[in-house]
């Protein structure tokens, strides 16, 4: 039997979930990494893109996360998410009409403070329908 660990996943607005975990996959800012128990202590800066974690050996869950922070000690992972989104709540046309509106802000904007937030909000619109992407691919392999 595969050994486990405790997961907390937490988003500024609520706690997403509190369980057991089998393995998952975070983005971090230095590349993805891959979470199993007894893992080395570990802190890193989340960038927004697919949180992917596997609760029992057939079922997985999968978050997206606007950024934050991981933690990881042996038996405990602490996602701390500026914004997460469970699957069924990522809607396509929606993204897809907000990078627009942040794209055509970027042209008009003059601001130096404006244009380094609307390119974080682009950034994070674009790592969105990267993994809806990703995830409507993985279901087509199924």
């Amino acid at each position: 039997m595969p050994l486990t660990f405790h997961v907390d996943i937490v988003s500024t607005e609520k706690a997403i979930y509190s369980g057991t975990a089998h393995w998952l996959v975070a983005p971090t800012e230095m590349g993805e990494i891959g979470v199993l128990a007894r893992h080395a202590p570990l802190l890193a800066r989340l960038k927004p893109g697919l949180v992917r974690l596997v609760r029992e050996p057939d079922f997985d869950e999968s978050f997206f996360v606007s950024g934050g922070f991981i933690e990881v000690l042996p038996h405990t992972v602490t996602i701390l998410a500026d914004t997460l989104l469970r699957t069924p709540e990522m809607n396509e046309s929606a993204a897809r009409a907000a990078k627009a509106r942040t794209e055509e802000a970027l042209k008009l904007t003059t601001s130096k403070t404006d244009y380094h937030r609307l390119k974080v909000e682009l950034e994070m619109e674009t790592a969105l329908l990267r993994t809806i992407e990703q995830l409507r691919v993985r279901k087509q392999r199924r």
